[in-house]
């Protein structure tokens, strides 16, 4: 618009006050680059842009030719009432010009208004669902030395996706997918959950939602709650337990203590359990340097029992000796799964032996009658962090998993199964920022003290990358 006389004059009257009240209209620096420094105004437009009133065309140009609205104007105003402490004749000069597009302010305040309960709209539902994971590249040399047999199983491409949808303060509901894409034996379709034997009725690796479950979590009293399928784990190093499973945990601090206090119920979901297990647990830190984690759980199943899983052993065929059709039947599993114990319980701990040097250590028991305990211990030197590249970590491993010292443990992708002994060292390194490369080699005895015993040399080497 083409500014009006009263326009011009309270315009002039700010830059006489200005000039005239002691502030130098200094020029340092070209704050447009259409404005060269010998114009009339390129002192006045190079002080307001310093000082936040006027900003050009986001560009670094000022466009002085172009015809500028009321709301424009307007909004130039706003910033210089917003900036106002200076002298009477400023505050006089504003007074005149907030009189002169009065209107168009209370316009623009509006605007601003519904703009930013807009904004908070749009926070508040961004906030309300969250994607994050990992992708991870993985080869393994895994050879059994004793009968000269390799083991490509894990060589693969994996997917871990997670999503968070808060439903209210106290409620997120979450749900998991895993994807296994196998680079040199994908044509085995072991990443699906499927086999030529069996019914898929565990969650498969094939990138659908395997894992669904709600998280609670209530301030006041500090009481957590976990209700579905998940991931668990029971002990520091998930040996006792460490699998998918349908159920419920909770927990809730112990008074006066750094300990929290859970119970739970959970079954695995492998093809054809009918086992579940109950019990309690506490973790957290004890003193300065050191933590334990404890956990006692129970079976439905006593020890000794026998039940069917279900699962399809194989087919036969049937013919009808009237319409002489043929059909092929499935022979399905009977009593094919034997309950060795019926209990187990797992004391495990970890002390900082000093600066960035962790030893942590897991023992589990059952009452099995064969192998009925696991070992495993643990040194770390430092710790890995995704948001600092360099950071890296450095650790030794002992194990001697029984071959009934667990009631659903973890074996870490195969690197710790149950009936195995032996050692490991690994090293992990942040190349970039959430990016972490871990190495390892193991030498291990696969079925120790049974008929079947191999060894067994395992080198892995895994990217993993965050998102």
């Amino acid at each position: 618009m083409k500014l009006n006389k009263n326009t011009a004059a309270i315009l002039a009257g700010m830059m006489m006050s200005t000039a005239f009240g002691g502030t130098a209209l200094a020029a340092t620096a070209d704050s447009f680059t259409d404005v060269p420094k010998d114009h009339w105004a390129y002192e006045a437009l190079d002080y307001l842009a310093k000082d936040g009133i006027i900003e050009g065309m986001g560009d670094n140009t000022f466009q002085g030719g172009r015809t500028m609205t009321r709301y424009e104007m307007a909004a130039i105003v706003a910033k210089a009432m917003q900036k106002s402490g200076g002298s009477v004749a400023d505050k006089a000069v504003l007074e005149k010009l907030e009189a002169e597009y009065g209107g168009e302010l209370a316009t623009l305040r509006k605007q601003v208004e519904k703009n930013t309960a807009q904004i908070e709209k749009n926070k508040q539902a961004i906030e309300r669902v969250n994607l994050h994971g990992f992708v991870r590249t993985q080869y393994d040399y895994d050879k059994d030395t004793t009968n000269e047999k390799i083991d490509h199983a894990n060589n693969r491409f994996y997917l871990n996706l997670y999503g968070d949808f808060k439903v209210n303060d106290n409620w997120t509901a979450k749900f998991q997918s895993e994807t296994n894409r196998r680079y040199n034996d994908g044509h085995r379709r072991g990443e699906t959950g499927f086999s030529n034997y069996s019914e898929k009725t565990w969650s498969g690796h094939d990138g659908n939602i395997q894992r669904i479950w709600a998280d609670g979590w209530f301030p006041k009293s500090q009481l957590w709650v976990s209700v579905g399928r998940t991931w668990r784990g029971l002990g520091g190093q998930n040996i006792l337990f460490g699998n998918e499973s349908d159920g419920i945990q909770f927990g809730l601090p112990i008074p006066g203590t750094k300990l929290t206090a859970s119970g739970f119920w959970m079954a695995s979901t492998w093809s054809g359990n009918k086992e579940s297990l109950y019990g309690v647990g506490t973790w957290g830190p004890v003193g300065h340097c050191a933590g334990i984690n404890l956990a006692f759980a129970k079976s439905n199943k006593s020890k000794g029992d026998v039940y069917s899983s279900g699962q399809i052993n194989g087919y036969k065929i049937h013919t009808d000796a009237g319409t002489g059709i043929s059909t092929i039947d499935p022979v399905y599993a009977e009593n094919d799964q034997h309950v060795e114990r019926s209990y187990g319980y797992v004391l495990s701990g970890y002390v900082d032996a000093a600066k960035d040097l962790r030893f942590l250590a897991d023992y589990v028991k059952t009452n099995a009658d064969f192998q009925n305990n696991s070992l495993g211990l643990r040194l770390n030197y430092r710790n890995t962090d995704l948001n600092k590249p360099g950071s890296y970590q450095v650790y030794g491993r002992y194990i001697k998993y029984g071959a009934n010292g667990q009631l659903a443990g973890d074996d870490e992708w195969g690197s710790t199964p149950s009936a195995t002994k032996g050692w490991i060292l690994g090293v992990k390194y942040i190349p970039a920022k959430n990016i972490e490369w871990e190495t390892l080699y193991s030498r291990q005895k696969r079925g120790y003290d049974q008929a079947w015993a191999y060894n067994r040399t395992l080198f892995r080497t895994q990217v993993d990358y965050h998102f």
